[in-house]
């Protein structure tokens, strides 16, 4: 026998049931006080991280057959998991023991003729089934709200993460939905090959959850949204199965993908997708400008999305943005620009941008990176917030505090009393609700030759015990700003069911009838994803 002593293997990690991520990720106790210390009114002491075991967690109201037993997962960890999304409404109510409907059962299916007869069995019971990917939603999309049906079914679609067939010569992968971000660019590397498409959400989402939601990468110009990547879909729905063509483009006829592109899972359950795919970029280059006034800024970026230069990252952060990331700290606005490519160096271009910015004001804020690893200090700071800033948020929801974000898009012209007109009256409810000020800081996340998608972050201290009203009042009064100003309820992060009252007043009263017949021919026992975009 060996005299070795056996080391200990590490333990996977886990995700957090309650919050965003993975669980050893979030800040402990004292770095929740620290945080909670600089916005005035918050809780002296941060809440208890919540168990499952503290949940008052129901026996199942129904038993899957035999036949689909091995799916299904009953157990109450399981079921917590994925009773919510991400949103801070999500993590508020979990920290308060008030998750909502758990779901019944969990089911992971591994092919489509599982999902198929998981839907049968669903409808002749009067099952509601809400589809699931990563669970990342920010906009109670994946949670079942009302008492209209028997038992909720949450049909994780994990299980079917492969993909299953790579044409190089045309550049596109057939991709099953429920594969998440990482492990979908991991099966493309070996090709040399990447879909190119990387939310905030990219480690905790699926490609199935992108196509559902409409979802929007990182990159601020060219293909914004993951519609622009689609070839082809199949999609399950209890009328049969939809599988349109793969097409370099068409003209037949309303597209059939546009149909469940951003359906959230209400007509049908996305099973895979032909995509389009690109070359790795080898060569980058990225530089960071600071202006003294934003509205000086907001002209460069609209002068940088008119031209053709089509940088990967154009993101504008206002005085307030940029100091919470670190970016900048004298009461500057600061513009990140990047560029990539996979063709040849692109320090030109990066170069005739940073002219455009500096016309309007814009001052360097870093030495040159072009084609390395490195980046000016601005440009660091900001990805690194970028990727830890759900994770502080929440710690500050432990604190009793209300840090979430909404993000919207609108026309050139709209943008400055836009932004304005948020700043302004979200700021005034918050105050009036909570008697603290709060604040109320912006950026522009994508850009377009014809107008740009701002995103706001709300700091504030709520109401202890009643944070999710709080918000939900905070959310309205924002919501009828956008309409106000013609800007869309939603950019790129679904309507799901807390932008229902939002997307009912923005489209056009024919569309919604349209909308609603196809619910009803597609899905006729009504048990898709009940309450979202149409009842």
């Amino acid at each position: 026998m060996s005299g070795t002593t056996p080391q200990p293997t590490s333990a996977p990690r886990t995700r957090s049931w309650w919050g965003w991520g993975w669980a050893d990720a979030h800040p402990d106790d004292a770095e929740c006080a620290a945080m909670g210390a600089l916005i005035p009114g918050t809780l002296a002491h941060p809440l208890p991280v919540p168990r499952v075991r503290d949940l008052a967690v129901e026996r199942p109201a129904v038993e899957p057959p035999a036949s689909l037993a091995h799916l299904v997962a009953t157990g109450p960890e399981e079921r917590a998991a994925h009773a919510m999304g991400k949103a801070y409404r999500d993590v508020a109510r979990a920290l308060r023991g008030r998750p909502g409907r758990i779901p019944d059962l969990v089911a992971r299916p591994t092919d489509e003729r599982e999902v198929a007869d998981l839907l049968d069995w669903a409808g002749e019971r009067q099952v509601a089934v809400v589809p699931y990917g990563g669970g990342s939603s920010v906009s109670g999309g994946v949670e079942y709200r009302g008492d209209a049906h028997r038992a909720v079914l949450s049909l994780d679609l994990t299980a079917m993460g492969r993909v299953l067939e790579v044409d190089a010569v045309g550049r596109a992968a057939r991709i099953q939905a429920g594969t998440l971000g990482p492990s979908l660019e991991d099966q493309l590397r070996p090709h040399g090959l990447t879909l190119r498409h990387f939310p905030q959400s990219f480690e905790f989402s699926t490609l199935g959850g992108w196509l559902a939601t409409r979802a929007g990468g990182h990159y601020a110009t060219g293909r914004t949204h993951i519609d622009d990547f689609v070839q082809s879909l199949r999609v399950v729905t209890p009328a049969g199965t939809s599988a349109s063509w793969r097409l370099p483009a068409s003209g037949a006829g309303p597209s059939p993908d546009r149909l469940f592109l951003g359906s959230e899972g209400a007509l049908g359950v996305i099973t895979e997708a032909w995509v389009r795919l690109q070359e790795r970029p080898t060569h980058k280059a990225s530089a960071s400008l600071a202006f003294t006034h934003f509205h000086a800024a907001l002209e460069a970026v609209r002068a940088i999305a008119q031209s053709d230069l089509s940088p990967a990252n154009c993101r504008l952060l206002d005085a307030g943005e940029a100091a919470l990331s670190g970016a900048s700290h004298d009461g500057s606005a600061v513009l990140v620009l990047g560029f990539e490519s996979a063709d040849g160096p692109v320090t030109a271009r990066l170069g005739q941008a940073v002219d455009l910015a500096r016309s309007h004001g814009g001052r360097r804020g870093g030495a040159d990176t072009a084609d390395t690893a490195d980046t000016d200090a601005a440009v660091g700071a900001w990805r690194s917030a970028f990727l830890r800033m759900p994770y502080l948020r929440d710690g500050l929801a432990r604190m009793g505090a209300v840090a979430e974000t909404f993000e919207t898009a609108a026309t050139w012209d709209r943008i400055p009393g836009l932004i304005e007109a948020v700043r302004t009256e979200v700021g005034q409810a918050a105050l009036k609700a909570s008697g603290h000020p709060a604040t109320v800081n912006c950026r522009l996340t994508h850009v377009y030759p014809d107008g740009a998608a701002p995103y706001f972050t709300v700091l504030a201290a709520g109401r202890p015990g009643d944070e999710v009203a709080f918000w939900d009042d905070l959310k309205a009064v924002a919501s009828d700003v956008l309409h106000r100003h013609r800007a869309t309820i939603t950019h790129h992060h679904a309507v799901g069911r807390d932008h229902r009252p939002g997307y009912d007043r923005q489209r056009p009263d024919p569309f919604a009838l349209a909308l609603r017949a196809a619910k009803g021919a597609l899905d006729p026992r009504g048990i898709l994803n009940p309450g979202v975009l149409v009842d």
